[in-house]
């Protein structure tokens, strides 16, 4: 299954900080921030979250929760998300169900080798489990306030 802008998001189970389990079709009735990033506590992914924990009263204000997700471990999850004092919860895709849901998983050159990994991507679902934009190939600096900013655009349009 691949999704696309304007149809609506798989419903896949997810496993989260504080071991626990729940579906993409239990965050209606809100907007959600799905954002995928390549490995908890490496620079970029920490600034990225570090981003989100700065700007989560803002999202909360625009009734919109956020998940990060990785292909890390529950405990590495856990870890992570204790340490920089996230707010919101972790997703561990262990099994890459999620991942490959969303299509984020894509070869990628590190240190001059192929290695199979998380492309770094963000994904809007409005509060109908409706996928409303993604972003693929994110680069930290400067995303949050345009997931933001979109989130705002596409709620003021209705």
């Amino acid at each position: 299954m691949t999704i696309k802008v304007g149809k609506k998001i798989p419903d896949v189970e997810i496993l989260l900080t504080g071991n626990k389990t729940r579906r993409l079709s239990d965050y209606r009735g809100k907007w959600l921030v799905l954002y995928f990033y390549p490995k908890a506590s490496t620079p970029g992914c920490t600034r990225e979250g570090l981003d989100f924990k700065e700007a989560i009263y803002k999202f909360r204000r625009q009734s919109t929760v956020i998940l990060g997700a990785s292909r890390d471990s529950l405990k590495a999850q856990e870890n992570f998300k204790t340490k920089q004092g996230f707010p919101f919860d972790l997703i561990s895709d262990k099994e890459e169900t999620l991942c490959q849901a969303f299509n984020v998983i894509r070869m990628k050159n590190m240190y001059g080798r192929q290695v199979r990994g998380i492309e770094r991507s963000t994904f809007l679902i409005d509060d109908e489990g409706i996928l409303r934009h993604e972003w693929r190939g994110v680069k930290v600096k400067g995303h949050v306030e345009e997931v933001l900013e979109t989130l705002k655009a596409l709620k003021k349009a209705g």
